[in-house]
């Protein structure tokens, strides 16, 4: 079947715009329907920076991002953004450092200034410091008996043992207590460069008025970053089974295997092959047949994921532990069915029409699509990928995705780590 899609170009309304003193570059989209001004941005760096003693470095730097700066401490920064409604927020993930602002266009320049103050002159208070950790152990001490994160650990320590992808990405209670405040400047300081800066700026501002402001805002930051190199890895331990006892009525399971590098050619007809095997939808083999055929979980998925130095294909469930094996079972089952066979006629239809029609949803908002332009920026795609992506979707074809199953999954054992006490393991 053919899937045909709109031929209306997102990527024609992006503009690049190019700050007349630094030279930073953002990519702008200029909509006067609401008098909002959305900034995205991101440098390079992320949880794989950090040395395996202080993991979790990162994620307390993003929560101390606007914890005053400047002259202005945690309370009286706040009390700026809240005086004109400006959201300011930093997160950080296993690649990059994150940030985003949103104002409304009349307090644009407050904004930016203070987004210049966050970004170039944050305080790490030693007050601010300390409540922030208190506050991520607090979590983490949560998170200690919580069989999902304990899963996801398990599996994650496992796949990638001593590599930075082997860390937990918030840290543990052995190495949030590590980090110090030299720590989190040496940090910043090595991410925080206009070399790997991305910068998605979507609202009603035009391209001189943005020009200035990213000058304002980013000019003052380093050249250029100074970034330890980060090794490629491949999922290791496949085959295996890690199991984590909880006394807990269900077992959540984690499985996985490599993936396909995001500019591999076939990694959107891997993105078609996942979506029809778990993707997240009712259609999808493994909902019918774990949930709906069996009754064995609430609810279970996969995806297909590509990060910068490692490819995954992963899903996960919840069920009682004594279907745990069961529902093991099954999921492995459907796995060697869709690499035996591919999918049908009709799931490929549906699942190239779902995947071209909800991209739509990931632009309904100038957060989202600022957002979503920076993730592009990041994942090194131009900007004409916003129409590509699509056309890539719209022409699987069965005889690829049969190809594609096989490379995914043919000759590959799952590793596997489960949390509770499932029977059968």
């Amino acid at each position: 079947m053919t899937t045909t899609i709109a031929k209306a170009s997102r990527a024609a309304s992006v503009q690049k715009v190019v700050s007349p003193k630094a030279g930073v570059e953002a990519w702008l989209v200029e909509d006067y329907a609401v008098p909002l001004v959305a900034f995205e941005f991101g440098f390079k760096g992320g949880g794989a920076q950090e040395a395996p003693s202080k993991a979790g470095a990162n994620a307390m730097l993003a929560a101390l991002m606007d914890e005053g700066a400047g002259a202005l401490d945690a309370d009286a920064f706040h009390r700026a953004l809240d005086d004109k409604a400006i959201e300011i927020s930093f997160s950080s993930d296993r690649d990059s450092f994150n940030g985003r602002m949103k104002t409304l266009t009349r307090h644009l320049e407050p904004a930016v200034d203070l987004l210049r103050l966050a970004v170039n002159e944050p305080r790490l208070d030693a007050d601010a410091i300390e409540r922030v950790r208190s506050q991520m152990i607090a979590g983490l001490k949560r998170e200690a008996k919580d069989p999902d994160t304990l899963a996801g650990n398990a599996w994650r320590e496992a796949a990638f043992g001593a590599h930075p992808y082997g860390q937990p990405a918030r840290g543990s209670l052995d190495t949030v207590p590590n980090v110090a405040r030299g720590d989190l400047l040496a940090l910043r300081a090595a991410m925080m460069a206009r070399d790997s800066l991305k910068i998605a700026v979507v609202g009603a501002v035009d391209a001189a008025t943005l020009g200035a402001h990213l000058d304002h805002a980013f000019a003052a930051l380093p050249a250029r970053g100074d970034l330890k190199t980060i090794a490629d890895v491949a999922i290791g331990n496949l085959g295996a089974r890690k199991l984590i006892d909880v006394d807990v009525p269900q077992s959540t399971i984690r499985f996985g295997l490599p993936g396909i590098d995001r500019h591999d050619p076939d990694f959107w007809i891997g993105v078609v092959v996942n979506h029809v095997l778990g993707g997240g939808v009712f259609s999808a083999r493994l909902f019918k047949e774990v949930r709906e055929k069996r009754g064995l979980a609430y609810s279970v998925h996969s995806s297909l994921a590509s990060f910068d130095h490692t490819t995954m294909f992963s899903g996960g469930t919840s069920t009682k532990n004594e279907r745990a094996a069961e529902s093991l079972a099954v999921i492995e089952e459907e796995i060697a069915k869709l690499c035996a066979d591919g999918p049908t006629d009709e799931e490929l239809d549906k699942g190239k029409k779902y995947l071209i029609g909800s991209y739509a949803l990931r632009f309904d908002t100038s957060t989202k699509i600022a957002g979503n332009l920076v993730g592009l920026q990041m994942e090194n795609y131009p900007v004409q990928f916003l129409d590509q992506r699509n056309e890539r979707i719209a022409s699987v074809t069965l005889e690829q995705t049969r190809r594609v199953g096989k490379r995914l999954f043919e000759g590959k054992k799952l590793l596997v780590a489960a949390a509770g006490r499932p029977v059968g393991f």
